[in-house]
């Protein structure tokens, strides 16, 4: 008798409706361990008192968030005054994280669109080629963009050679050596989300938006757009949260005029000399950023599919 007939057949969903819980435990013990618990640990530490030789003392205080956002002078007796320096560093990290998400969306979307309009058969071979690099440790890959930029390095020298250049350009420790790591570290996760949504993409909508005279443009921003979006969204997203919070790239490549907030974090968990609660007070202010910022997205995009809808 077939799945959910009339004679009293269960269907297959109603088969595991009862193991259901007992099925997906597995998932939310390693979410639970791996994500939640590590959260809850950031948020009791920042309300921690900082312990002389590193670590916490076990004692409840506000001293870390006021750090963060008040200047009390150097004995901490004066009035208080907002505290800049803390919220630079921030203000650069997503402006530093924002950049190369659109430096990579602007190359990740004609990469993705190539490899989907390949024949099938050679596309496994491109995205294998896109993938080939982040085979190497990351920290590796970094210091090696940082050899490839010195003044002396490959790039200075073939640029030179070709009478480009009559000097070495300086571009360790800047802005556009952060911008090109963070680039180079995370445009596969631009690149295969868009992919995804491209090769499910129905082209068909594209030539009848040609037999409609619809130009390329309008075809690219009133059907191809709109019909890719939920990957564009994705990528970006999987571009913009981990350049926030890098450190790697910003301290190989950045240098100390362009600290970023996941350096200022990693110093505070490092030697006898770090501030445990600074630190995930911090962590906590960046998350908390970080969420509200993705929550207003989701609501403005169930706005939008309900509109349309």
């Amino acid at each position: 008798m077939a799945a959910g007939a009339p004679g009293g057949g269960s269907t297959v969903a109603n088969t595991y409706e009862k193991a259901r819980t007992w099925l997906l435990l597995p998932s939310w013990l390693v979410l639970l361990g791996l994500s939640l618990i590590p959260v809850i640990m950031m948020l009791v530490y920042s309300f921690l008192t900082k312990e002389f030789r590193g670590g916490v003392i076990w004692e409840f205080s506000l001293a870390a968030y006021d750090q963060f956002f008040f200047d009390r002078g150097l004995f901490g007796d004066e009035p208080p005054s907002i505290e800049w320096t803390y919220i630079t560093i921030f203000w650069r990290s997503f402006w530093q994280a924002g950049t190369a998400t659109l430096l990579s969306l602007a190359i990740g979307f004609p990469t993705a669109y190539f490899i989907a309009t390949r024949p099938a058969g050679s596309r496994a071979i491109w995205v294998f080629l896109i993938t080939i690099p982040y085979w190497v440790n990351l920290l590796i890959r970094t210091v090696s963009m940082k050899f490839l930029l010195r003044d002396q390095g490959p790039l200075n020298q073939v640029l030179m050679s070709l009478g480009l250049i009559d000097s070495p350009l300086h571009m360790v420790n800047t802005n556009f050596a952060v911008q090109l790591g963070l680039f180079y570290s995370y445009l596969p996760f631009m690149v295969l989300p868009i992919y995804a949504a491209v090769e499910r993409y129905d082209f068909s909508l594209s030539e009848a938006a040609a037999d409609l005279y619809a130009s390329r443009w309008v075809t690219l921003r009133r059907v191809l757009l709109p019909a890719v979006k939920p990957g564009i969204i994705a990528g970006c997203i999987l571009v913009f949260v981990p350049s926030l919070g890098s450190f790697l790239a910003p301290d190989l490549l950045g240098g100390a005029k362009n600290y970023m907030i996941g350096s200022l974090i990693e110093e505070q968990f490092k030697g006898n000399a770090g501030n445990w609660p600074f630190g995930a007070a911090a962590s906590m202010i960046l998350l908390t950023i970080v969420l509200i910022i993705l929550l207003l997205f989701a609501r403005q995009q169930t706005r939008h599919e309900r509109k349309e809808a």
